[in-house]
Order: C-alpha cells, then structure tokens, then sequence
C-alpha cells in the first residue's frame, strides 16, 4: 500500500505490473481509478472536474462527480427501508460515508458504520494478479432481519467496440429508466441482445453502446436470475476484456446502466450484479426479491475484477 492525492483527495493506492487501483477512503471508500498498465488504458470513467468534493451524508447522487466504482449499500433509490422505516438517502449511505482503512495482507480492510441503521459492512480489498478480488461482510446488530440491495456502482469508459457478455440464457430485460428514448415506460419487456427501438422501430443491439451524439440512456434488469455468477465487457480494441466473477447464489440478479449522453452529457456504463431488484429495497422486499441479513448475524459475499486477454 502507498499513498499518494487523488484530484485533490488522499488516495490509497495496490499495485502491481498489471493494474493501478487507487481508493479514496474519506469519499466512500471509492475506488477512483482501475489502471490497466499493459493497454495503458483507464477502465473508471474520470469526472471532469480536477479536484472532487467529498459529499455529506444524504447527498443527491447527481450533484457529486458521477465517477469510478462507488459502493452501493443498503438501497439504490432513496426510499423507506422495510425493517426500521428509517430513509434510505439516495444511492445508499456508504457511498457518502467515510470509511476506516488499515493493511492486512496482499490488500487493504475497509469499515464503514451507520449511525442510522443497525449494521456495519467491512470489505477487505486483495490485489491479484489481473486485477482484484472484494471480500464483504455485512454485519446486522440488530434483532430484526435486515433486508439490503448492494451493487457495484462501477462505472466505466466505452466506445463504440465496447460489447456486453453474459451467461447464455438470459434474453429478456425489463426497463427501469424513464430517460431512455426507446426502451419505453418503466416496466417495459425487451427481447435481449437484439430488440426494437419503441420510438424509431429500428432493431437495436442492447449488448453494444449507441455514440454519445445519440443523448439517450437506458437502465434495464435481466427478468431471470443469473445461471451463472460471471459478466463482462470486452473491448475489442484492446483486444482485452474486464470480467466481473461472484456467486450467484448470492448475487442472483444483474442490471445494466447506460448512459449515452442522456445524462449530464456523459458516456459510460455499468454492469451491475446485485441482491435485489429493482433499485428500491422497499419494493425488492414487497416482491420477494431481495437479500436480507439475519436478526444478529452477517452476510458474506465475494466479488471481482479481472482483466482477461
């Protein structure tokens, strides 16, 4: 571990002679850049601005940068949690959290504590030889079952030879994002890779990007849970492709977010395995589909990021 500044934030920073992972601790243990040194390539979207402001607790999501991997936890949208009836602040609370770090072996631990809600998430960070691997634990000192969605808000550069992988058999998508121009309203069913755009009728590959001068957007959940815990994207430029692995029995479900100048005039996405859907943990609860943390107890799960030639 060494230390160095990060657009004006102190930056933790594992590193080997594939990748360059720089954290932000006091900003939400962000991880702010994933360097992949053999392509000289940043896979994290960067924000424009040269120094970031850290955000206060209950930030609107959309104020602040809108870059790297921010860690999503205990809902997406803000909302009443099922358990406490406490509010849920937009895109969780640990993305707006500072977070304690120290070293342990081959990597970094990182603690983060709710002053509002009975739980406390330590995520301990390995260096690996392509990439990283994320060891969570969520703990609930609480005497109710806690229910939670967590996702990997991990959003990253793309172009035009940028394609989505997932396990065969998914084919079907569901919309959740009112700004996208041909999706359709929230709730709409698509065919998926291939669909039709609901305002043009033209085919529409939802595996690829549209170029930014498009200036849509569009958020969509896979209906079935995942047969497999893997998905990726590839960058057939590089020749190189990024590949998240975690188990699927634990991370059942996956969205996909992507932003093709709809919003804020930015170009990236994110594909974003996670434990509930669909981005409100009120409703993942009313419909069964969510993850919950026993009265007393913890729940456990791994993820990583691996670069893959």
């Amino acid at each position: 571990m060494k230390y160095e500044t990060f657009k004006g934030i102190e930056a933790v920073v594992l590193e080997n002679e594939a990748v360059k992972c720089t954290f932000l601790p006091s900003y939400g243990g962000k991880l702010a850049s994933f360097y992949d040194k053999r392509n000289e390539y940043e896979w994290l979207f960067q924000a424009e601005e040269e120094n970031l402001r850290i955000p206060e607790y209950g930030s609107d999501f959309s104020l602040y940068d809108s870059s790297g991997f921010d860690e999503v936890f205990p809902s997406i949208d803000e909302t009443f949690h099922p358990t406490t009836g406490e509010i849920v602040p937009d895109h969780g609370e640990v993305w707006a959290l500072p977070w304690e770090v120290e070293e342990v072996d081959h990597g970094l631990q990182f603690t983060v504590k709710s002053s509002v809600f009975p739980y406390e998430l330590i995520r301990t960070v390995t260096l690996e030889e392509e990439g990283l691997q994320f060891d969570y634990r969520a703990v609930n000192n609480g005497p109710l079952s806690f229910p939670f969605i967590w996702t990997p808000h991990c959003l990253l550069n793309m172009n035009e030879y940028t394609k989505i992988e997932v396990p065969s058999g998914l084919e079907e998508v569901i919309t959740v994002e009112h700004g996208t121009k041909h999706l359709g309203e929230w709730g709409t069913r698509h065919t998926y890779p291939f669909t039709k755009s609901l305002s043009t009728g033209e085919e529409m590959d939802l595996s690829k990007v549209a170029p930014i001068e498009s200036g849509t957007c569009e958020k969509f959940y896979f209906t079935k849970p995942l047969p497999e815990g893997w998905c990726a994207v590839k960058q057939h430029d590089l020749g190189t492709t990024l590949r998240y692995e975690f188990p699927h029995e634990k991370i059942p479900y996956l969205g996909v977010w992507k932003t093709e100048g709809g919003y804020r005039g930015h170009y990236n996405m994110a594909l974003e395995p996670c434990t509930g859907i669909y981005d409100d943990v009120y409703v993942a609860k009313k419909i069964r589909k969510v993850t919950e943390i026993p009265p007393n107890g913890e729940y456990t799960w791994e993820f990583r990021m691996k670069l893959l030639k």
